[in-house]
Protein backbone atom coordinates (compact mmCIF):
# COMPACT_ATOMS: atom_id res chain seq x y z
CA UNK A 1 0.00 0.00 0.00
CA UNK A 2 0.74 3.46 -0.88
CA UNK A 3 0.06 5.84 2.02
CA UNK A 4 0.78 9.08 3.12
CA UNK A 5 0.86 10.35 6.38
CA UNK A 6 -0.30 14.36 7.90
CA UNK A 7 1.05 15.26 10.77
CA UNK A 8 2.03 18.73 12.75
CA UNK A 9 5.75 18.53 13.70
CA UNK A 10 8.02 15.59 12.75
CA UNK A 11 9.98 14.31 14.18
CA UNK A 12 9.46 15.12 17.27
CA UNK A 13 11.00 13.90 20.28
CA UNK A 14 7.82 13.52 22.30
CA UNK A 15 5.81 11.74 19.63
CA UNK A 16 7.98 8.35 19.12
CA UNK A 17 4.68 6.83 18.62
CA UNK A 18 4.48 7.93 15.21
CA UNK A 19 8.03 7.55 14.02
CA UNK A 20 7.58 3.82 15.78
CA UNK A 21 4.17 3.52 13.91
CA UNK A 22 5.55 4.38 10.52
CA UNK A 23 8.87 2.79 10.87
CA UNK A 24 6.62 -0.26 11.37
CA UNK A 25 4.28 0.04 8.41
CA UNK A 26 8.07 0.27 6.32
CA UNK A 27 8.86 -3.29 7.92
CA UNK A 28 5.73 -4.48 6.74
CA UNK A 29 6.71 -3.59 3.09
CA UNK A 30 4.65 -0.51 2.49
CA UNK A 31 5.58 2.77 0.98
CA UNK A 32 5.08 6.22 3.51
CA UNK A 33 5.50 9.41 2.93
CA UNK A 34 5.14 12.32 5.59
CA UNK A 35 3.54 15.53 5.22
CA UNK A 36 4.72 17.49 7.78
CA UNK A 37 3.65 20.83 8.95
CA UNK A 38 7.09 22.34 10.27
CA UNK A 39 10.35 20.69 11.31
CA UNK A 40 10.63 21.22 14.77
CA UNK A 41 14.43 21.24 14.65
CA UNK A 42 15.21 19.70 17.92
CA UNK A 43 18.67 19.20 18.72
CA UNK A 44 18.48 15.72 19.20
CA UNK A 45 16.66 13.36 16.87
CA UNK A 46 15.75 9.53 17.59
CA UNK A 47 18.13 6.90 15.72
CA UNK A 48 15.46 5.37 13.46
CA UNK A 49 14.55 8.38 11.72
CA UNK A 50 18.02 8.28 10.32
CA UNK A 51 18.14 4.68 10.03
CA UNK A 52 15.29 4.76 7.60
CA UNK A 53 16.31 7.50 5.66
CA UNK A 54 12.74 9.35 6.65
CA UNK A 55 14.22 12.88 6.10
CA UNK A 56 14.07 11.28 1.69
CA UNK A 57 10.59 10.99 2.53
CA UNK A 58 9.20 14.10 4.35
CA UNK A 59 7.86 17.17 2.60
CA UNK A 60 7.94 20.42 4.76
CA UNK A 61 5.99 23.81 3.71
CA UNK A 62 8.36 26.79 2.59
CA UNK A 63 9.70 28.44 5.28
CA UNK A 64 11.61 30.94 3.51
CA UNK A 65 9.19 33.52 2.67
CA UNK A 66 7.71 35.17 5.80
CA UNK A 67 5.98 38.60 4.17
CA UNK A 68 2.81 38.21 2.94
CA UNK A 69 3.18 39.46 -0.89
CA UNK A 70 6.22 37.20 -1.16
CA UNK A 71 4.03 34.62 -0.18
CA UNK A 72 0.93 35.28 -2.09
CA UNK A 73 3.37 35.87 -5.09
CA UNK A 74 4.77 32.04 -5.28
CA UNK A 75 0.64 31.21 -4.47
CA UNK A 76 -0.39 32.49 -7.16
CA UNK A 77 2.49 31.12 -9.52
CA UNK A 78 1.78 27.69 -8.22
CA UNK A 79 -1.60 28.04 -9.57
CA UNK A 80 -1.10 29.26 -12.75
CA UNK A 81 1.88 26.43 -13.28
CA UNK A 82 -0.78 23.50 -12.01
CA UNK A 83 -4.20 24.97 -13.62
CA UNK A 84 -3.24 24.31 -17.21
CA UNK A 85 -2.52 20.04 -16.30
CA UNK A 86 -5.06 19.91 -12.97
CA UNK A 87 -7.82 23.08 -13.72
CA UNK A 88 -10.39 20.63 -11.66
CA UNK A 89 -8.09 19.75 -9.10
CA UNK A 90 -6.89 23.25 -8.89
CA UNK A 91 -9.95 24.92 -8.73
CA UNK A 92 -11.47 22.49 -6.32
CA UNK A 93 -8.70 23.83 -3.90
CA UNK A 94 -9.16 27.12 -4.01
CA UNK A 95 -12.70 26.15 -2.68
CA UNK A 96 -11.51 24.33 0.15
CA UNK A 97 -8.66 26.50 1.10
CA UNK A 98 -11.52 28.53 3.62
CA UNK A 99 -11.71 25.53 5.77
CA UNK A 100 -7.96 25.26 6.33
CA UNK A 101 -7.85 28.17 9.31
CA UNK A 102 -4.74 26.98 10.63
CA UNK A 103 -2.95 27.50 6.95
CA UNK A 104 -1.86 30.30 4.59
CA UNK A 105 -2.38 29.61 0.86
CA UNK A 106 0.78 28.76 0.06
CA UNK A 107 1.58 26.60 2.84
CA UNK A 108 -1.63 24.85 1.87
CA UNK A 109 -1.37 24.39 -2.12
CA UNK A 110 2.60 22.98 -0.78
CA UNK A 111 0.03 20.88 1.29
CA UNK A 112 -2.05 19.52 -1.57
CA UNK A 113 -0.06 19.72 -5.00
CA UNK A 114 2.15 16.85 -4.47
CA UNK A 115 -1.37 14.58 -4.02
CA UNK A 116 -2.30 15.97 -8.17
CA UNK A 117 0.06 13.36 -8.99
CA UNK A 118 0.79 10.77 -6.46
CA UNK A 119 -1.20 8.38 -6.14
CA UNK A 120 -2.46 7.10 -2.07
CA UNK A 121 -4.58 4.17 -1.17
CA UNK A 122 -4.61 5.50 2.54
CA UNK A 123 -3.92 9.11 3.83
CA UNK A 124 -3.63 9.00 7.96
CA UNK A 125 -3.65 12.04 10.01
CA UNK A 126 -2.33 12.13 13.55
CA UNK A 127 -4.43 14.37 15.66
CA UNK A 128 -7.91 16.06 14.70
CA UNK A 129 -6.55 19.30 13.32
CA UNK A 130 -4.98 17.79 10.74
CA UNK A 131 -7.72 15.02 9.99
CA UNK A 132 -9.29 18.40 8.54
CA UNK A 133 -6.20 19.29 7.00
CA UNK A 134 -6.88 15.26 5.04
CA UNK A 135 -10.42 16.32 4.85
CA UNK A 136 -10.00 18.79 2.48
CA UNK A 137 -7.93 16.23 0.46
CA UNK A 138 -10.95 14.12 0.24
CA UNK A 139 -12.83 16.79 -0.71
CA UNK A 140 -10.72 18.14 -3.26
CA UNK A 141 -10.95 14.72 -4.93
CA UNK A 142 -7.79 12.64 -3.81
CA UNK A 143 -9.17 9.45 -3.79
CA UNK A 144 -7.29 7.58 -1.01
CA UNK A 145 -9.38 6.18 2.16
CA UNK A 146 -8.76 9.20 5.15
CA UNK A 147 -8.13 8.06 8.75
CA UNK A 148 -7.44 10.56 11.76
CA UNK A 149 -6.15 9.07 14.88
CA UNK A 150 -7.39 11.02 17.65
CA UNK A 151 -4.72 11.99 20.94
CA UNK A 152 -5.62 14.19 23.78
CA UNK A 153 -5.53 17.56 23.65
CA UNK A 154 -7.34 17.35 19.90
CA UNK A 155 -10.75 16.15 21.82
CA UNK A 156 -10.19 18.13 24.78
CA UNK A 157 -9.04 21.32 24.24
CA UNK A 158 -8.68 22.61 20.80
CA UNK A 159 -12.43 22.03 20.51
CA UNK A 160 -13.06 24.02 23.52
CA UNK A 161 -10.75 26.89 21.94
CA UNK A 162 -12.46 27.04 18.43
CA UNK A 163 -15.98 25.44 18.91
CA UNK A 164 -17.38 22.00 19.72
CA UNK A 165 -18.15 21.66 16.04
CA UNK A 166 -15.07 21.74 14.66
CA UNK A 167 -14.92 18.12 13.42
CA UNK A 168 -18.99 18.29 11.93
CA UNK A 169 -17.24 17.73 8.29
CA UNK A 170 -14.33 15.30 9.62
CA UNK A 171 -16.64 13.45 10.86
CA UNK A 172 -19.26 13.54 8.22
CA UNK A 173 -16.81 12.37 5.41
CA UNK A 174 -14.17 10.59 6.97
CA UNK A 175 -13.54 7.56 6.36
CA UNK A 176 -13.04 5.96 9.62
CA UNK A 177 -11.18 6.94 12.72
CA UNK A 178 -8.79 5.64 15.83
CA UNK A 179 -8.48 6.09 19.35
CA UNK A 180 -5.70 5.43 21.97
CA UNK A 181 -8.20 4.12 24.70
CA UNK A 182 -11.69 3.57 25.62
CA UNK A 183 -11.83 7.09 27.31
CA UNK A 184 -10.76 9.02 23.81
CA UNK A 185 -13.28 6.94 21.89
CA UNK A 186 -16.23 7.55 23.77
CA UNK A 187 -14.84 11.69 23.66
CA UNK A 188 -14.42 11.25 20.17
CA UNK A 189 -18.08 10.03 19.96
CA UNK A 190 -18.99 12.75 22.36
CA UNK A 191 -18.03 15.31 20.01
CA UNK A 192 -20.59 13.81 17.68
CA UNK A 193 -18.54 10.91 15.37
CA UNK A 194 -20.66 7.45 14.45
CA UNK A 195 -19.44 5.61 17.09
CA UNK A 196 -19.21 2.09 14.45
CA UNK A 197 -16.46 4.65 12.55
CA UNK A 198 -14.37 4.25 15.27
CA UNK A 199 -11.51 1.98 16.26
CA UNK A 200 -9.74 1.50 19.37
CA UNK A 201 -5.93 0.88 18.56
CA UNK A 202 -3.75 2.16 21.31
CA UNK A 203 -0.71 4.10 20.24
CA UNK A 204 2.64 1.30 21.15
CA UNK A 205 5.97 0.83 21.52
CA UNK A 206 9.24 -1.98 20.05
CA UNK A 207 8.65 -3.80 22.88
CA UNK A 208 12.61 -5.12 22.37
CA UNK A 209 14.17 -1.57 22.66
CA UNK A 210 12.60 -1.51 26.70
CA UNK A 211 15.00 -4.49 28.61
CA UNK A 212 13.08 -6.06 30.98
CA UNK A 213 15.42 -5.63 34.85
CA UNK A 214 14.25 -7.27 37.73
CA UNK A 215 13.89 -4.21 40.07
CA UNK A 216 15.82 -4.36 43.59
CA UNK A 217 17.64 -2.12 45.62
CA UNK A 218 21.44 -2.58 47.18
CA UNK A 219 22.79 -1.66 50.71
CA UNK A 220 22.81 2.17 50.87
CA UNK A 221 21.50 2.61 47.43
CA UNK A 222 20.20 5.70 45.93
CA UNK A 223 15.78 5.16 45.79
CA UNK A 224 15.57 6.51 42.13
CA UNK A 225 12.74 7.92 40.86
CA UNK A 226 11.71 9.27 37.52
CA UNK A 227 9.19 11.02 35.14
CA UNK A 228 9.29 11.25 31.71
CA UNK A 229 7.08 13.85 30.14
CA UNK A 230 7.54 17.13 28.69
CA UNK A 231 6.95 20.28 31.30
CA UNK A 232 2.89 21.51 30.09
CA UNK A 233 0.48 21.91 32.93
CA UNK A 234 -1.38 18.56 32.28
CA UNK A 235 1.63 16.41 33.05
CA UNK A 236 1.31 17.59 36.87
CA UNK A 237 4.63 18.11 37.54
CA UNK A 238 3.88 20.22 40.42
CA UNK A 239 2.11 17.70 42.48
CA UNK A 240 4.85 14.67 42.32
CA UNK A 241 7.23 17.33 43.45
CA UNK A 242 5.32 18.58 46.13
CA UNK A 243 4.76 14.98 46.90
CA UNK A 244 8.52 14.50 47.28
CA UNK A 245 8.84 17.12 49.72
CA UNK A 246 7.23 15.28 51.98
CA UNK A 247 8.27 12.35 51.31
CA UNK A 248 12.39 13.16 51.50
CA UNK A 249 11.54 14.17 55.31
CA UNK A 250 10.95 10.37 56.48
CA UNK A 251 13.36 9.11 53.21
CA UNK A 252 16.16 11.14 52.51
CA UNK A 253 18.06 8.60 50.40
CA UNK A 254 15.69 9.60 47.65
CA UNK A 255 16.98 10.69 43.72
CA UNK A 256 14.08 12.03 41.39
CA UNK A 257 15.11 12.82 37.90
CA UNK A 258 12.80 14.18 35.17
CA UNK A 259 13.12 14.39 31.13
CA UNK A 260 11.45 16.57 29.17
CA UNK A 261 11.18 20.03 27.63
CA UNK A 262 8.64 22.39 27.63
CA UNK A 263 7.40 25.99 29.12
CA UNK A 264 7.53 25.08 32.49
CA UNK A 265 10.70 23.76 32.93
CA UNK A 266 11.99 26.88 34.47
CA UNK A 267 8.56 27.24 37.25
CA UNK A 268 9.52 24.04 37.86
CA UNK A 269 13.35 24.43 38.71
CA UNK A 270 12.33 27.28 40.77
CA UNK A 271 8.93 25.14 42.80
CA UNK A 272 11.92 22.81 43.83
CA UNK A 273 14.14 25.12 45.02
CA UNK A 274 11.19 26.88 47.03
CA UNK A 275 10.43 23.41 48.51
CA UNK A 276 14.30 23.07 49.26
CA UNK A 277 14.39 19.86 47.63
CA UNK A 278 16.89 20.76 44.66
CA UNK A 279 19.60 18.66 45.65
CA UNK A 280 16.78 15.71 45.56
CA UNK A 281 15.97 16.84 41.97
CA UNK A 282 17.69 16.52 38.82
CA UNK A 283 16.31 17.98 35.58
CA UNK A 284 17.74 16.05 32.60
CA UNK A 285 16.10 18.04 29.37
CA UNK A 286 15.15 16.36 26.17
CA UNK A 287 16.09 12.81 25.81
CA UNK A 288 16.28 10.83 22.34
CA UNK A 289 14.62 7.16 22.70
CA UNK A 290 17.70 5.49 23.56
CA UNK A 291 18.85 8.40 26.99
CA UNK A 292 15.25 7.37 27.64
CA UNK A 293 15.78 3.64 28.04
CA UNK A 294 18.88 4.25 30.15
CA UNK A 295 17.36 6.17 32.62
CA UNK A 296 14.34 3.62 33.14
CA UNK A 297 17.14 1.18 33.31
CA UNK A 298 18.74 3.02 36.34
CA UNK A 299 15.55 4.06 37.91
CA UNK A 300 13.54 2.14 40.63
CA UNK A 301 9.71 3.51 40.15
CA UNK A 302 8.25 5.88 38.07
CA UNK A 303 5.79 8.73 38.59
CA UNK A 304 3.37 10.51 36.14
CA UNK A 305 0.77 12.43 38.38
CA UNK A 306 -1.40 13.95 34.95
CA UNK A 307 -4.08 16.16 35.47
CA UNK A 308 -6.80 18.30 33.65
CA UNK A 309 -4.93 21.29 32.76
CA UNK A 310 -6.96 24.60 33.26
CA UNK A 311 -6.94 24.86 29.39
CA UNK A 312 -8.85 21.66 29.54
CA UNK A 313 -5.78 19.66 28.03
CA UNK A 314 -5.67 15.85 28.92
CA UNK A 315 -4.33 13.29 28.66
CA UNK A 316 -5.13 10.65 25.93
CA UNK A 317 -3.41 7.20 26.82
CA UNK A 318 0.69 7.99 28.43
CA UNK A 319 2.79 5.76 26.54
CA UNK A 320 5.66 6.51 29.01
CA UNK A 321 3.44 4.46 31.64
CA UNK A 322 3.60 1.16 29.42
CA UNK A 323 7.53 1.88 28.68
CA UNK A 324 8.13 2.34 32.06
CA UNK A 325 6.00 -1.04 33.11
CA UNK A 326 7.86 -3.17 29.95
CA UNK A 327 11.39 -1.97 31.93
CA UNK A 328 10.06 -3.99 34.70
CA UNK A 329 9.27 -0.33 36.96
CA UNK A 330 6.55 -0.44 39.07
CA UNK A 331 4.44 3.12 38.13
CA UNK A 332 2.08 5.53 40.20
CA UNK A 333 -0.03 7.53 38.18
CA UNK A 334 -3.18 9.11 38.79
CA UNK A 335 -7.29 8.43 37.60
CA UNK A 336 -6.86 10.26 34.71
CA UNK A 337 -9.13 9.83 31.47
CA UNK A 338 -7.38 6.51 29.44
CA UNK A 339 -4.46 6.31 32.00
CA UNK A 340 -6.34 3.40 34.10
CA UNK A 341 -6.77 1.12 30.78
CA UNK A 342 -2.53 1.41 30.74
CA UNK A 343 -2.33 0.05 34.31
CA UNK A 344 -3.16 -2.75 36.26
CA UNK A 345 -3.95 -1.02 39.54
CA UNK A 346 -2.49 -2.49 42.39
CA UNK A 347 -0.66 -5.14 40.53
CA UNK A 348 1.71 -3.35 38.39
CA UNK A 349 1.39 0.05 39.86
CA UNK A 350 -1.27 2.64 41.58
CA UNK A 351 -3.41 4.89 41.08
CA UNK A 352 -4.70 7.96 43.08
CA UNK A 353 -6.78 10.87 42.06
CA UNK A 354 -5.69 13.93 40.50
CA UNK A 355 -4.03 16.54 42.33
CA UNK A 356 -4.04 14.13 45.33
CA UNK A 357 -0.36 15.24 46.74
CA UNK A 358 -0.58 13.03 49.88
CA UNK A 359 -1.75 10.11 47.61
CA UNK A 360 0.94 10.77 45.88
CA UNK A 361 3.31 10.66 48.67
CA UNK A 362 1.66 7.73 50.50
CA UNK A 363 2.69 5.54 47.39
CA UNK A 364 5.73 6.59 46.97
CA UNK A 365 6.29 6.22 50.53
CA UNK A 366 4.58 2.78 50.48
CA UNK A 367 7.27 1.99 47.40
CA UNK A 368 9.93 3.10 49.06
CA UNK A 369 9.45 1.04 52.13
CA UNK A 370 8.32 -2.40 50.63
CA UNK A 371 11.28 -3.19 47.93
CA UNK A 372 10.56 -6.84 48.16
CA UNK A 373 7.32 -6.22 45.90
CA UNK A 374 8.89 -4.50 42.77
CA UNK A 375 9.78 -7.57 41.20
CA UNK A 376 6.39 -8.60 40.91
CA UNK A 377 4.94 -5.50 40.28
CA UNK A 378 7.82 -4.92 37.29
CA UNK A 379 6.94 -8.60 35.58
CA UNK A 380 3.08 -8.29 35.95
CA UNK A 381 3.64 -4.79 33.84
CA UNK A 382 6.11 -6.22 31.43
CA UNK A 383 3.45 -9.08 31.15
CA UNK A 384 0.72 -6.70 30.45
CA UNK A 385 2.56 -4.34 27.78
CA UNK A 386 3.69 -7.25 26.13
CA UNK A 387 -0.05 -8.67 25.30
CA UNK A 388 -1.79 -5.15 24.52
CA UNK A 389 1.17 -2.75 23.51
CA UNK A 390 3.58 -4.37 21.13
CA UNK A 391 3.74 -2.21 17.95
CA UNK A 392 4.63 -5.33 15.85
CA UNK A 393 1.39 -6.73 16.99
CA UNK A 394 -0.48 -2.84 16.36
CA UNK A 395 1.20 -2.33 13.49
CA UNK A 396 -0.67 -5.87 12.09
CA UNK A 397 -3.83 -4.68 13.61
CA UNK A 398 -3.74 -0.67 11.44
CA UNK A 399 -2.66 -2.79 8.69
CA UNK A 400 -5.58 -5.18 8.55
CA UNK A 401 -7.70 -1.92 9.14
CA UNK A 402 -6.09 -0.33 6.15
CA UNK A 403 -7.14 -3.76 4.20
CA UNK A 404 -10.57 -4.01 5.41
CA UNK A 405 -11.31 -0.25 4.07
CA UNK A 406 -10.09 -0.63 1.00
CA UNK A 407 -11.63 -4.16 0.39
CA UNK A 408 -15.17 -2.79 1.37
CA UNK A 409 -14.52 0.22 -0.82
CA UNK A 410 -13.43 -1.92 -4.26
CA UNK A 411 -17.00 -4.21 -2.81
Amino acid sequence: MNIAFIVEAFPCLSQTFILDQITGLIDLGHEVEIFAGRDPQEKKIHASFNEYRLREKVHYPNKTLQSRIPRLGKAIYLIIKNSPRHPGLVLQALGQFKHCRDMNLLQFLELVLPFFDCSFDIIHCHFGPMGLRGLALKKIGIPAKLITTFHGYDIHCYPRRVGQDVYRRLFDDGDLFTANSNFTKNRVAALGCQEEKIRILPVGLKIEQFSFRERKILPNELVRICTVARFVEKKGHRFALEALAKVVKKHPNVIYSLAGGGRLENDMKALAAELQIEDKVEFLGELTQQEIVELYQRSHFFVLPSITASDGDMEGQGLVLQEAQACGMPVISTLHNGIPEGIQDGLSGFLVPEKDVDGLAEKMEYLIEHPEIWAEMGSCGRKFVEEKYDIKGLNHRLENIYKDLLSNHRG
